[in-house]
């Protein structure tokens, strides 16, 4: 059997039914075997590299099985470090596979910069932003790099692998049935004490506050996670990645923490006594960059899958338990978590707090997002850009118990969510809704080819201020208002995004107004693609927001003094 067929015979058995990636030289072998197993597999060409690794990413968030994206030597692979990355810091299983000249005309140990034309050393290249990286140079060992790359991709905390396969060993003959299996290591072990640990600090507590992030969605636990909060009855705030996992209307959700997340999530969090944190990194944007001043009264239990996040100390009496979600959150969902009755009060008071402070910072933009929510079906899929789109869809979407949110989070990639969208809806077969801001939109927007070619039912929501709208905030607080190449005056200009979407053949709509969102409800309700631009002012903003050295329940633009006493003196009687 040829190498490239068992490769895609592989991944076949593995139930991946859809790849994304664009031919190039070093992957023609690979091209072919898809195109002979077709039926049960689908290749999607994209119209660039990193699209496709975008793609890999959106697939692997929503299937909770490795998105693939496969590209050519030298350029083609290094077109896809930017969805390396993503996928590595956003812990989104996947595999890349990248074509590489003939081991014969390899460089090996030559001290030359290059020998087989577009030879680069992409394996070196990533391995930074890789869980496994290897170049395969034995066609023996094609089974064992696949069975060890797909388990290293799933296995603790998922993530990117990539293989690197010259072209003569794709196109080698081997025997299945002679070929090294990759025997598994065992697993990690959870605390046998977790449970014990964490009801006991529970009980004691009267102010516990749950802390649910991205992990949560990672670990495919999201309906055992929302039984474990109903049962305990505590107040529960996320990360801004963690979002989807409770529906907005649960009432015991408060809103997401962080530099940009909702006041009264980060008020309510900075006055409890006990954070128990589930998959969560509890980074520098949640608890502000001085972590004396974060949740000074507050005990702190961190359970992640990562023993390196654990060693990054947010304060240094937490309780670390170390725990694979999928063994531990089923056994937080037993009936001696049934013990709402004991955080009555503290559930007022936060119920409070919310009361005060949530129609603080509304903004017409957020007022868009939220219009928009409610238009959209239950089982909808996500996507977000990077920038203020990304921010007001976190604070403001009202999101229903079957929905997925997806963010390019820990690397905060720009160009993701056009791509990811495609990714996710392979994954889903399910609508998906595609927020951008103008600038994002046009790293990738060559993708709107790819929809229209395939007819997929993706909405493509454009936030358009035309101009880089966080960035421009940030000079007019701190370049004394010179938008330099963020504002039309200064060098950055927007097409006519009408007559784009006219170019590719997708159904178009402009929004000029609150008033006008009802317009989209056909469109949001139909199985076709559509390109909806909300056109916006180009000074636009995002509030509430953190400045840096304060604590994370004092945002800016900054309470009354008085008000702010008021809550904290409630929060604490």
């Amino acid at each position: 059997m040829k190498i490239s067929d068992y490769i895609v015979s592989f991944l076949i058995e593995k139930g991946i039914t859809d790849v994304f990636g664009y031919p190039g030289g070093m992957v023609t072998h690979l091209m072919d075997s898809f195109e002979k197993y077709k039926k049960k597999i689908s290749a999607h060409v994209n119209y660039h590299e990193q699209a496709a690794a975008f793609c890999a990413c959106g697939y692997g968030q929503v299937a909770n099985k490795p998105g693939i994206a496969y590209a050519t030597s030298g350029p083609g692979a290094t077109n896809l470090i930017t969805g390396i990355a993503n996928a590595y810091f956003d812990s989104a299983p996947c595999i890349f596979i990248t074509g590489q000249v003939n081991t014969y005309e390899a460089k090996g140990d030559l001290e030359v910069r290059q020998k087989g034309f577009q030879e680069t050393d992409i394996v070196s290249i990533v391995k930074s932003i890789t869980k496994y990286a290897v170049q395969v140079t034995k066609a023996e060992d094609i089974r064992y790099e696949l069975e060890k790359a797909f388990h290293i991709s799933m296995e603790g905390r998922p993530g990117p692998v990539l293989l690197d396969i010259p072209m003569n060993i794709q196109r080698a003959d081997v025997i299945p049935e002679e070929l090294t299996p990759y025997i598994c290591s065992s697993e990690l072990q959870t605390n046998e004490h977790a449970v014990d640990i964490i009801l006991k600090e529970l009980q004691s507590a009267k102010k516990p506050v749950i802390l649910g992030g991205h992990g949560v969605a990672i670990s495919g636990l999201i309906q055992e996670f929302r039984t474990f909060v109903n049962l305990v009855g505590v107040p529960v705030v996320t990360s801004m990645t963690g979002k989807e996992i409770i529906a907005t209307d649960n009432e015991y959700n408060f809103g997401f923490i962080g530099a940009y997340g909702d006041r009264y999530a980060n008020f309510i969090i900075s006055n409890s006594d006990l954070i128990i944190s589930i998959g969560s990194r509890l980074d520098c944007r949640q608890t502000g960059n001085n972590l004396d001043i974060f949740a000074v009264g507050a005990k702190i239990i961190r359970i992640d899958i990562d023993e390196k996040e654990i060693e990054h100390k947010i304060k240094e009496d937490e309780i670390n338990i170390i725990s694979n979600l999928k063994d531990l959150l089923p056994k937080l969902t037993e009936e001696q978590f049934a013990i709402k009755d004991q955080y009555v009060t503290w559930l007022e008071k936060c119920k409070k707090v919310r009361e005060k402070l949530e129609t603080i910072d509304v903004q017409d933009e957020t007022k868009v997002i939220k219009k928009l929510a409610r238009l959209l079906p239950e089982e909808t899929v996500i996507t977000t850009d990077v920038g203020q789109n990304q921010v007001w869809v976190a604070q403001a979407l009202h999101i229903k118990n079957k929905q997925r949110v997806l963010f390019s989070g820990g690397h905060g990639a720009m160009g993701y969510s056009l791509p990811a969208a495609i990714g996710a809806y392979y994954a889903s077969h399910k609508p998906v809704i595609c927020f951008n801001g103008d600038g994002g939109l046009q790293m990738n927007i060559q993708e709107l080819q790819f929809i229209a070619r395939e007819n997929l039912p993706i909405k493509i929501i454009l936030l358009n201020n035309n101009s880089l709208g966080m960035i421009r905030h940030f000079q007019e607080m701190y370049f004394d208002s010179k938008f330099v190449q963020t504002k039309k005056e200064y060098g950055y200009t927007t097409p006519n995004f009408e007559a784009i979407a006219n170019a590719y053949g997708i159904d178009y709509l402009k929004i000029e107004s609150v008033e006008e969102i009802e317009n989209c409800r056909e469109v949001l309700e139909n199985n076709k693609s559509c390109f909806i631009e909300v056109c916006l002012s180009d000074t636009t903003y995002v509030f509430p927001k953190l400045a840096m050295g304060r604590p994370i329940f004092d945002q800016e633009p900054l309470l009354e003094r008085e008000l702010l006493d008021e809550l904290m003196e409630m929060c604490n009687e």
